[in-house]
Order: structure tokens, then C-alpha cells, then sequence
């Protein structure tokens, strides 16, 4: 490829909208243009980095013994009414019409298609297991898009689905494509973490995600640098503490707290630490709807407690056997009518929790406390009257033991790792890949069965498995940039080598030797662009420090009047010149090494 037959558009200019270095510099080397809120064109530079991970992915999907397949963009609502997700989904799902009034979903995943392509194709166990993949555009109507094509509307997405008789094949082929995954972000040059995640919409029982390392992930992922333990923060166990609690040491007594409501601010109004303080959260579980009644049933008001420096986590919380079945923040005029107070002061000194109602309307149902709060002593917490709270409280003398503990906080760098094996460490994540475990979520809704061997009816066990194609680029720019651009892995690079020639309008030298070079090169199986532009070198050079390729050839008449070439490495800007013969191989050692770095 010759840059006279090619087109890229590079920008000096910062981009005003690009919130991420990913965004910025994916928009400046000319890889992708806007076209509409998180709609991106991909720009023959941008295609060229997309269809690189998309092979890596397809080789290691078909090594894995998976199968491609194709399925439609558009897809009937009847299939996703069969599930129930054409109403939870939400206004992510693009909902359309054909021109007979017939309601389609533009595919955001495939869980429905695909099951019932198996019901339809699958019969007999002899047929089983079975791995059905594509790569293919998606659709979600974020609510926000943002970050470029990190946070898109339409990306690109690797999704597979596996088909299994019971539940011991479906674990292996869950491994299978865990092991398969790690191939993949092997190969691809970047440095990630497989950490155990929720299993969120999709549903499941367990579930995996891949992150890529990088300072600007959205993601919190704990993990234990003396161990293999990693998970998302909001899936990752807080160890209760195996301290004793201390003794009492303080008499309960009320302190004025005018106006102030946060723990922060109450522990500094105190002159205590923050850790000494307890944060209330006050949750509501609806009664289910009474076709006996025409008058609706009260809440069910929980409080919970958690230590003031710690943060509520909302995916354990909705985990608990009391708020599994759906839960929300209590209104102003609930904790009101429960406490006889407005939020800011509350706590669990006085109250009882009967399951009976109180007040006017809701019923305190229950206090439940994190694993953290039976081990403190003396500490603060809200009076229940306004500007005042309660310091020096203890358990056991001033209000009784919590009875119901649980573990309903983040974790924080530095707390137990559940392993047992040293301290939990923080870092951010891009989440590019996620692996679940369905189970008979979505067979068994659309009644996806095969006869077993013994000629009986069975659900088929099923997993699902996606990477964000799209994700992947964006997410490698995060881990791999300098202040010059991009610093692409060899592996995924719009072309491994470029030859730029110097002074290339003026000297038939540097342009028969440049040629020369760029055939050897392409010759010996480098995929290698030449820049034959009349260009300055300065220009020339910026240009493809911010594009990003690794390797970088510079031809110019006085290094090859002394049999010379200079060739550079883009990571470290490492500079190397040597004889003009020797450099295809000097080269080819250079991306060899990478390959097989790279498991190719």
C-alpha cells in the first residue's frame, strides 16, 4: 500500500467533544469521523486495526471449535416477548416497525435468535455440544454515549453461544472459552485481568469479565498481587474483620449537628475519625399488588449500616434474600413517617424492627448491618432529630446486637483478600470481553429441548460469551499511547512498517531505493505502507507517531550513499541504522519475535 493510494486525514487540533485519550487520538489520526451521537464511521485506518482483532478473534473462535454464523440485524419482537426481555430491556432495545405495523428490535445481542435456531436445528444429543459465534454490528440506544466508540450506540461485537445436555458440559465449555479468551488478549499485546463479575442483565449464575489495565477505565477491579484473586469491585467479597471489637470506653451521649448531615462533615465537627461513623441507608421494598384490595399495601423499610468511610455496594444489596425480589431508595415521606426524622440524622438507637407498620404508612421491616459494623465500638450515629447525633454508642449496651450482618459495602485497597492470601489492591479496567454461564435461562423460556439418550425431552444447558470488538481498539489506545499518539502492539497495527522517504520529489535515489525496500519488504510477508508523499519530514514523522505504527523505515540520500537505512522502533523511540542488505532481516527478526510473543 502506497499512501498516494490510500487516505488518512490526520488533525493538529485537539478534538473539542473527545473526553478520553482513546476518543482524542482515534479522531486525530483519522480512524474514525463522527456521523451522529456515538454513530462512528470507520475510516480505512480505523477498518484496518477492526478487521486485525476481528482475525485474531475468528482464528482462536475456530481453533476453540466454535462455529461462524450469521445472524439478522432486525429480529421479531415475538422472539424476545418468548423471554420477557422485549419489556425489562428498557429503552436501550431500538424498537422499529415494518411497514405492516409488525414490531422488530434492532439486535443489541442475539440470546434469542440463536436459541431458537437450536430448537429448531437441534434434536438429539448426538448433536451436542454446540458453539455458534458471530462478528457483527450491534445497536443499544445508550442514554448517554460517550467516549467515543468506547461508549458507542453501534459497535462491533463478537458474541458466541453454547449448547450443552447438561450441566457438566456446559462447565467445559464455559472453560473451553476462558481458556480461549485468554488467547485472544494474549495475542492481541494487551495486559488484562479475567475477574469474577455479576452476572447483570444477561442473567446466569457465573460469569467472567476480561479488563484491560488502564488509568482511565471505568471499572474498579480488586485484586491481590500475592495471589490469582481478582473481581470486579462490585462483586468482590468484604472479608469480615477477625479483630475482637474493643471494649467500651465512652457513655452515649447526644451532640448538636446543625446542618450537618454527611459523615465527613460530622467527623470532622467531632474531631473523629471517619471510620468511627455510621452511614444509614434507608431502603423500600414494595408489597406485591392485591387483587383483594383496592388499598395498596405499605413498604417494607430496611435500614442498613454501613461504616462511614465505606461505600454502599448496590449489587450485593440487591442479592439479599429480604431485597432480591426488587428494591429502591425510600421517599422523603417514608423515612419520615419510619424514623419521625429527616434524612441526614438517622440511625438504629431506639427504633423497633417488628415488621409492623409504623406511622402512617410503611412498615420498618429490618435493620441489616455490613460485616464491618459489629466490630466497632464508641462510634456516631444519627439521633434521629434533626442537627443532632448520637456519639459514644456501643452494641450490647446501647442498642442490642445486629442479629442480620452482611456484606453490603465496596472493597478498599488494603482490605483482607477472600483467598487468604495478602491484601486487596485497586486498579482501574476497561471491560472488553465477558463470559456467562446461562444456564436454561433462555432454553427453557423458548422451550429449546433435545432428546436424550434416553429418548427423553431435556432443556439444553446454555453459555454466552462477547467481546467488544470496537471496545478492544479503544481500550488498547487507553493502555498503549505516549504524548506523540498511539503505540500500537505490533499485532493489531494498521501496518506493522511504514517506509518514509525523505526528499523523495527531488532524489530518483531515495525514490528507486525506497521502492526497492518497500517490495523486499512486502516480499518477505511484512505488511508495510509507503509514504511516497512530497512531504517534510517533520510533517512525515508526526504523522506516524500519531497513527501509531511500530516500526517506522526512514530512506533518505546521504544515510544510503553510505549503504545505510534508518529504521525505529515506535515504543521507546528507539532508533537503529544499519547496511541496506541487512535490514529485511533485521526487520523480519523484529516482528517474528512479536508474533511469537503474540502466540501467532
Amino acid at each position: 500500500m502506497r499512501v498516494s493510494q490510500f487516505h488518512f486525514q490526520t488533525l493538529k487540533e485537539e478534538p473539542s467533544d473527545a473526553e478520553v485519550v482513546s476518543h482524542r487520538l482515534m479522531l486525530r489520526s483519522g480512524m474514525i469521523r463522527r456521523l451522529g451521537a456515538g454513530i462512528y464511521t470507520q475510516m480505512p485506518l480505523g477498518l484496518r486495526v477492526l478487521r486485525k482483532v476481528e482475525a485474531i478473534i475468528r482464528e482462536e473462535m475456530n481453533r476453540s471449535g466454535a462455529i461462524e454464523l450469521s445472524m439478522p440485524l432486525v429480529q421479531p419482537a415475538e422472539l424476545w416477548q418468548e423471554t420477557g426481555r422485549w419489556e425489562k430491556m428498557g429503552p436501550e432495545l431500538l424498537r422499529l416497525e415494518d411497514r405492516h405495523g409488525r414490531p422488530f428490535a434492532f439486535q443489541p445481542t442475539s440470546e434469542e435468535v440463536v436459541t431458537d435456531i437450536a430448537r429448531q436445528e437441534i434434536r438429539s444429543w448426538k448433536q451436542l455440544p454446540k458453539n455458534f459465534y458471530q462478528i457483527q454490528f450491534k445497536f443499544r440506544d445508550e442514554r448517554r454515549p460517550r467516549f467515543g466508540v468506547m461508549r458507542g450506540r453501534e459497535f462491533v461485537m463478537k458474541d458466541a453461544y453454547s449448547f450443552d445436555r447438561d450441566r457438566a458440559a456446559a462447565e467445559a465449555s464455559y472453560e473451553a472459552m476462558y481458556a480461549c479468551y485468554c488467547r485472544i488478549f494474549d495475542r492481541l499485546g494487551l495486559a488484562y485481568r479475567a475477574v469474577n463479575a455479576d452476572t447483570g442483565a444477561i442473567g446466569g449464575s457465573r460469569s467472567h469479565e476480561f479488563q484491560v489495565i488502564a488509568e482511565t477505565g471505568e471499572d474498579a477491579i480488586a485484586y491481590c498481587p500475592e495471589s490469582d484473586f481478582a473481581a470486579n469491585v462490585e462483586l468482590a467479597e468484604a472479608v469480615p474483620p477477625k479483630i475482637e471489637r474493643p471494649l467500651p470506653s465512652e457513655s452515649m451521649r447526644k451532640v448538636e449537628t446543625p446542618g450537618i448531615t454527611s459523615c465527613e462533615d460530622v467527623a470532622k465537627h467531632l474531631g473523629v475519625a471517619i471510620s468511627k461513623t455510621l452511614k444509614a441507608v434507608v431502603l423500600a421494598v414494595d408489597a406485591a399488588p392485591s387483587t383483594a384490595s383496592a388499598v395498596s399495601s405499605p413498604a417494607q423499610i430496611f435500614l442498613l449500616l454501613i461504616r462511614g468511610d465505606h461505600e454502599l455496594n448496590e449489587v450485593k444489596v440487591g442479592k439479599l434474600p429480604e431485597l432480591s425480589a426488587g428494591w429502591r431508595w425510600a421517599s422523603h415521606d417514608e423515612i419520615a413517617s419510619s424514623f419521625g426524622c429527616v434524612p441526614g440524622y438517622l440511625g438504629p438507637v431506639g427504633l423497633e424492627f417488628s415488621g409492623e407498620r409504623k406511622g402512617a404508612g410503611s412498615i420498618l421491616a429490618g435493620l441489616i448491618v455490613d460485616h464491618a459494623v459489629p466490630a466497632m465500638s464508641d462510634f456516631v450515629v444519627g439521633a434521629n432529630q434533626a442537627d443532632a447525633h448520637l456519639a459514644g454508642v456501643n452494641w450490647g449496651r446501647d442498642l442490642p446486637e445486629p442479629t442480620r450482618v452482611a456484606d453490603l459495602r465496596n472493597v478498599v485497597a488494603g482490605d483482607p483478600s477472600p483467598d487468604g492470601r495478602g491484601q486487596i489492591a485497586i486498579q482501574r479496567g476497561i471491560e472488553v470481553g465477558h463470559v456467562f454461564y446461562l444456564g436454561t435461562k433462555y432454553s427453557e423460556a423458548m422451550r429449546a429441548t433435545f432428546l436424550d439418550e434416553s429418548g427423553r425431552p431435556a432443556v439444553m444447558e446454555m453459555g454466552c460469551y462477547g467481546i467488544g470488538v470496537t471496545r478492544v481498539v479503544a481500550a488498547a489506545i487507553e493502555q498503549n499511547h505516549d504524548d506523540k499518539g498511539i503505540v500500537w502492539p505490533l499485532s493489531i497495527a494498521p501496518f506493522e512498517v511504514v517506509v518514509c522517504l525523505l526528499g523523495a520529489g527531488k532524489s530518483p535515489l531515495v525514490r528507486e531505493a525506497g521502492e526497492a525496500i518497500y517490495e523486499a519488504l512486502l516480499s518477505a510477508g511484512l505488511d508495510v505502507i509507503l509514504d511516497d508523499r512530497d512531504e517534510r519530514p517533520g510533517v512525515m514523522f508526526a504523522d506516524w507517531e500519531l497513527i501509531g505504527v511500530p516500526i517506522r523505515v526512514t530512506v533518505g540520500e546521504r544515510s544510503l550513499k553510505e549503504g545505510q537505512v534508518e529504521w525505529l522502533l515506535r515504543r521507546g523511540v528507539q532508533t537503529k541504522t544499519c547496511r541496506r542488505e541487512d535490514l529485511v532481516r533485521e526487520l523480519l527478526e523484529v516482528v517474528r519475535s512479536a508474533r511469537r510473543d503474540s502466540g501467532r
